[in-house]
């Protein structure tokens, strides 16, 4: 497993995570907007918002343009403390929101015939794995998990450097979904295959090298979103400890609170530095958990943020890459 922060993430019976995360009630704005807004309105040929509730989207579904997708990958630790990743198909068939697809990130979203997890696929590979699951230009989607929202930050973060923009994650997930006493299904749901058009936004994916450049770059932040015990070394699943020199610390868990929905657009401005036009480059292990530290910077109205796929996967794997441990 590449992702420090999915320790908490590996109990992967869902009813269990529901009664983890007791329902938190949540305001429906009126009038959303795309970026920065909370919740989307009612009309269904409206813009939805970034984050759409579990009520929006109850009233939503059925909707002939939405496609609702679970992304959920199952973590799990073994004896020896070592943390896996596998799909979570059978569990999405044991009970899933209505008309949802399973969208598998181990599978075809993801580069197969690396060694790594979550590789980014090539954009034609994208292209047709999207449109596989229903996703074309005219969709609108909606993307949950039922144990961690990073998994729907990665797509959600994929499609953005796609370049589609109609896409929003559900907040609370499947436990928030289950905790309202909202129906679940256990027929698996496909949508007819649509042709999705790639307009790449190459600037929101950043590698190896423009990171090494970033180190000593005042211009460029460089922000690691695993827990602080692996940011500052204590422990580590990776090749090296400590992190990326240069790097300030941004636990994604943190962006959570204790119901595990987003904290409020206050409270998360609070949690960063206010510069929203400089270059961020996030990253975690594999690029999952770096993708919800981007998400929410983007609904911050941060205006240039690229998340580090390979993560510290791939950063650690060459000895020459610096690395701090304080």
């Amino acid at each position: 497993m590449v992702i420090v922060n999915y320790v908490d993430a590996t109990i992967d019976m869902r009813l269990q995570k529901v009664f983890y995360y007791p329902l938190l009630a949540l305001l429906l704005l009126a009038n959303a907007c795309i970026q920065g807004s909370t919740y989307a309105s009612d009309t269904s040929q409206e813009p939805m918002g970034l984050i759409v509730s579990t009520q929006w989207l109850s009233e939503h579904l059925g909707d002939p343009d939405l496609v609702v997708l679970d992304t959920t990958v199952l973590v799990q630790q073994d004896e020896n403390g070592n943390i896996s990743s596998s799909s979570a198909h059978s569990d999405y068939e044991s009970g899933h929101i209505p008309t949802a697809a399973y969208a598998d990130l181990l599978g075809d979203l993801s580069d197969k015939s690396s060694s790594m997890d979550f590789v980014m696929p090539s954009p034609e590979q994208f292209r047709l794995a999207i449109g596989k699951l229903g996703v074309g230009n005219d969709s609108r989607v909606v993307l949950y998990s039922a144990n961690y929202p990073a998994w729907a930050a990665r797509l959600w973060w994929m499609l953005r450097w796609a370049g589609f923009d109609q896409v929003a994650l559900l907040d609370g997930g499947l436990q928030a979904w289950v905790a309202e006493d909202r129906p679940l299904s256990v027929e698996p749901a496909t949508y007819p295959e649509r042709e999705f058009t790639l307009s790449l936004r190459p600037e929101v994916i950043a590698d190896q090298q423009e990171v090494l450049a970033a180190i000593n770059n005042d211009e460029v932040s460089i922000i690691d979103a695993m827990n602080d015990a692996h940011y500052t070394g204590q422990f580590t699943m990776y090749d090296r400890p400590g992190h990326i020199t240069s790097a300030t610390n941004m636990p994604s868990t943190n962006l959570l609170d204790e119901s595990g929905y987003f904290r409020s657009l206050d409270e998360l401005e609070m949690m960063h530095d206010g510069n929203y036009p400089q270059r961020s480059i996030t990253y975690c292990g594999g690029g999952v958990a770096a993708s919800t530290v981007a998400f929410i910077m983007y609904r911050l109205g941060y205006t240039d943020v690229a998340v580090y796929m390979g993560s510290l996967q791939e950063w650690t794997k060459n000895p020459e890459n610096p690395m701090t441990v304080p």
